[in-house]
């Protein structure tokens, strides 16, 4: 952001204020200009010879008249047209949380903009789980390995206002994203395996309407919680709980109106809640607004309102998100370059089908979700180092936001019965991360990040991991995904059961590359 306080920085926290990582505009607009067309000049008309005066001779008798010679007309010149700036095209939002840092795009043409963008990372949990299972999160699954997280190969398309994006999801992710999501188990054709493999897949077309107008259907990030999806954007690999919590994805329709090259509004019709198809009888509906009134400031507020659980048609979600952002210091001639902080803070519940927003009792529970999370970012030597500080809380009374534990292969949609999500079950949890990176040039991040992460109760994997021993040394889930492990199925017919913890301490090491 530009200037201190100027005007992903100083967000103004308001009543509601809701949370986390984009790019706040979801992609870049092409806008297409017409060219007018003036009135040719006026062809020129020859004047009169002078007439005579009394001292002067008579005059000679007239030649015959001769048609003057044409005068060509000048050739019409095109009108140029008034067209509206870029929204948040006036100045480098590179330094936001959620955002790109890229300036230059190598394999850019005029109707294609390729990318390649892959995120490889070793996590080291303390516990040292011996299935190598990290419970609980978004941005790692395995422990003790050097895995791909997410290798994206795509491009943005634009062509007469046509306009779309392709972005593949190949690694852990694609594994990883969609167990969150219980809507395919409702029916058939697998929508897991439909849609696995796309991080952003949609089409549209663009309006040159005051700063652009854009309509778009498919798979398009969130960016509830402020986090971006791609960890090469954010300041740091482990997102708090806020945005791990809170969806990644929609799939359905989204406008994306600037009525200025400040401010964006966008509206969605979705399916539901980071979710491939509807849990219920009615779509997900919800908002975006983004707001940037100069180059060090941004502030983000989203709301949703849907029917999310699953069999249960008569239970409400209310959400709401909002992040402020604030570069409050740029000195380029120093070695501290910038300096900027990010706030988060989310606010939702259900009512409904047996439990309430407030108020609740033994039989008819409270559940709600209150999150933040708060991060200060500096970078150091002309852009080459970074160093992120900061953490969050969470409560979440009914767990209906808690990612499921995926002990013995549990899912969003099988739950587990060793880790209960049931209308007035607790969980309050905070977490705290120190990030360093090295970014020797603007398409390659190296990272180093430390994370600490507690629960109110038993939640991430100690050392005896979540997945049942079969043999000595092997460990593989038993019978249904997520059932209970009877005693005979395990070696000497101990009954398993998960080791679970309070704490998690993890070391995570990355390189990222974006082009």
């Amino acid at each position: 952001m530009e200037g201190i306080l100027s005007s992903r920085h100083v967000r103004i926290i308001t009543v509601g204020f809701t949370a986390c990582c984009a790019g706040l505009w979801g992609g870049r607009t092409y806008a297409q200009s017409e060219a007018g067309e003036a009135t040719p000049a006026p062809t020129p008309v020859p004047t009169e010879a002078p007439i005579a005066g009394p001292t002067q001779p008579p005059p000679m008798p007239a030649a015959p008249p001769t048609a003057a010679p044409a005068i060509p007309a000048a050739a019409p010149t095109p009108a140029v047209e008034a067209k509206a700036p870029e929204p948040f095209a006036f100045a480098d939002f590179g330094w936001m949380n959620g955002m790109s840092r890229q300036t230059d795009y190598p394999m850019a043409g005029k109707i294609l903009n390729p990318m390649f963008t892959i995120d490889v990372g070793y996590n080291y949990d303390f516990s040292n789980p011996v299935d190598h299972t990290i419970v609980g999160s978004t941005s790692a699954g395995r422990s003790n390995e050097l895995q791909i997280m997410h290798l994206g190969l795509g491009t943005d398309v634009n062509y007469n206002g046509a306009r779309g994006r392709l972005m593949t999801q190949l690694g852990l992710y694609s594994t990883m994203t969609p167990r969150n999501d219980a809507s395919p188990d409702r029916g058939q054709w697998n929508l897991r395996d439909a849609y696995k493999l796309i991080t952003e897949g949609y089409g549209g077309y663009h309006w040159n309407v005051d700063s652009g107008i854009n309509a778009d259907a498919g798979i398009f990030l969130s960016y509830v919680g402020l986090c971006s999806y791609y960890n090469y954007e954010n300041w740091t690999d482990q997102a708090s709980y806020v945005s791990s919590n809170t969806p990644w994805f929609f799939n359905g329709i989204r406008i994306q109106w600037f009525p200025t090259e400040h401010l964006k509004f966008e509206p969605w019709i979705i399916n539901g809640w980071q979710s491939y198809g509807e849990f219920n009888s009615m779509p997900g509906l919800g908002f975006q607004m983004a707001y940037r009134p100069n180059g060090a400031v941004a502030l983000v507020i989203s709301g949703y309102f849907g029917k999310d659980a699953m069999g249960n048609p008569d239970r409400t979600r209310y959400h709401t998100d909002n992040s402020l952002l604030i570069k409050y210091l740029e000195t380029p001639s120093s070695f501290l370059t910038k300096a900027a902080f990010s706030l988060t803070v989310d606010a939702g519940c259900e009512d409904g089908g047996g439990v309430k927003c407030s108020g609740g009792n033994a039989t008819t529970p409270s559940q709600y979700f209150l999150g933040a999370m708060l991060y200060n970012r500096l970078w150091f030597d002309h852009d080459l180092f970074g160093l992120t500080v900061g953490g969050g809380v969470m409560t979440n009374p009914g767990r209906y936001l808690v990612l499921t534990p995926p002990i013995n292969g549990a899912t969003a949609y099988t739950l587990s019965p060793y880790f209960t999500q049931n209308p007035g079950d607790p969980f309050k949890a905070w977490d705290t991360t120190e990030t360093f990176d090295y970014m020797p040039t603007q398409n390659v991040t190296f990272r180093f990040e430390y994370v600490h992460r507690w629960a109110s109760v038993p939640y991430f994997a100690g050392h005896g991991g979540v997945t049942p021993q079969v043999a000595k040394g092997v460990y593989s889930n038993v019978g249904t995904p997520g059932s209970q492990v009877p005693d005979a199925s395990t070696a000497g017919g101990t009954p398993f059961a998960p080791d679970l913890q309070k704490t998690e301490d993890r070391l995570t090491v990355n390189l990222m590359v974006r082009i």
